[in-house]
């Protein structure tokens, strides 16, 4: 059993691409939310034209995002969409037990890219709103990297679980004697 199964099979393919796409979405369109939302939802414009502002806003990923935050968001959700499809894959092949320990760290990587998510202007937008919240967010500013630091940490804790996940996929179905 090797990765390659996963990668060439058609439905867990388009499974990845629907996470990463939607992840990505959801990282672009955060800031945006309030706009995306009366788009959307008010009704006095044509719907070419309520499509088009709505695809227009995948470019905020060039504007609004320094380029290491534009990065790590894109990590982010490329390597959400491969954890995805690879948990789906050993759960289906195995018991549900034998993946718990790493869908669990891959989902505290995507909790922890989702902290850093956020945009040049308005910095990492979740964090800084909870920390708001007890009056804490001036922690942001003593960050080396203004808490772009937690955007890595997600792609570094993802990159690993890829990996984890990857080792659990080559080990053979029964117990070593």
């Amino acid at each position: 059993m090797t990765v390659s199964k996963v990668i060439s099979n058609l439905p867990y393919i388009v499974l990845g691409v629907f996470v990463s796409f939607a992840a990505f979405t959801f990282s672009v369109f955060l800031p945006n939310f309030p706009l995306v939302w009366d788009v959307l939802f008010t009704f006095t414009n044509p719907i070419s034209e309520r499509v088009s502002l709505i695809f227009s806003l995948y470019g905020g990923i060039q504007t609004n995002f320094t380029f290491v935050s534009a990065t790590y968001t894109i990590l982010i959700a490329i390597l959400l969409g491969i954890n995805t499809a690879l948990i789906v894959y050993l759960i289906r092949k195995r018991q549900k037990a034998s993946v718990a320990g790493v869908a669990t760290v891959g989902f505290g990587g995507f909790v922890s890219g989702l902290f850093g998510v956020g945009c040049a202007a308005c910095g990492t937008f979740i964090l800084s709103s909870l920390l708001g919240l007890f009056g804490a967010s001036w922690v942001l500013t003593k960050l080396p990297f203004g808490g772009e630091e937690f955007g890595i940490l997600g792609v570094l804790i993802l990159g690993y679980t890829t990996y984890a996940l990857y080792t659990k996929i080559k080990e053979p179905l029964v117990c070593n004697v």
